[in-house]
């Protein structure tokens, strides 16, 4: 490891998410990272040398100023029923999304990694996928060198609050997961911890351009 790469500052988003939770304890243990700057409403409760907590209102990003970031981790991400609404829904998966992005982008980072979902990028027909898709386009304009897209199936971990219907769905398809093959292992579910590792691991490699991640590359980056 070089003493370039030794410096490298992230910034994260959604460090209190499943997906998030993981990213920074990865981020905090990586050689890669010396600093961490995590953006949050609540304290995550971790106290760690590398780790910086602002506490934001993300309804006022633009107004926010950070000092240099090298590298956007957003794992933002709720439901309609914890949110309460379309409307809420769309400030906490777009909106907030695309602030954090280009707060990155004023700190001067030029690569971004995002989690998004299995089935965006498409003539979506539900609002969920829709959001997604709309989401990813939009962060695409903002101008990163680096864009690093990850379309997870049916996320497995624990989380914070409880998803009606998703431990069964997680349940029925991993009986029949070794039958998802060809087109259908990208909707495989997927650790958490596995989506994290790959992030990280696919934002080091710094690939110029927008790259869509699914099953098989996200499996590919694991250590």
């Amino acid at each position: 490891m070089t003493a370039t790469a030794q410096r490298r500052t992230a910034l994260l988003a959604g460090a209190t998410g499943l997906v998030g939770k993981q990213c920074l304890t990865r981020l905090l243990a990586h050689d890669a990272y010396s600093h961490v700057r995590a953006l949050v409403r609540r304290p995550t409760g971790i106290v760690h040398d590398k780790l910086e907590e602002l506490r934001v209102d993300f309804d006022a990003l633009d107004a926010v100023s950070l000092d240099a970031v090298d590298d956007v981790f957003i794992t933002l991400g709720t439901t309609i029923k914890v949110a309460g609404s379309q409307e809420a829904f769309y400030k906490v998966d777009h909106d907030y999304v695309v602030a954090t992005a280009k707060l990155g982008k004023r700190a001067g980072a030029s690569r971004l990694a995002m989690v998004s979902s299995i089935g965006a990028g498409g003539a979506a027909g539900n609002f969920y996928l829709r959001v997604k898709t709309e989401t990813e386009r939009d962060i695409r304009a903002i101008g990163y060198e680096c864009v690093e897209i990850l379309r997870p199936g049916l996320l497995v971990g624990e989380r914070q609050e409880k998803r009606s219907g998703e431990a069964i769905g997680i349940a029925a398809v991993n009986l029949i997961s070794s039958l998802m093959v060809g087109p259908l292992r990208q909707y495989r579910p997927i650790a958490a911890d596995d989506v994290a590792q790959s992030m990280i691991a696919v934002i080091l490699e710094g690939n110029p351009g927008v790259h869509i991640r699914t099953f098989e590359e996200m499996q590919k980056r694991l250590g």
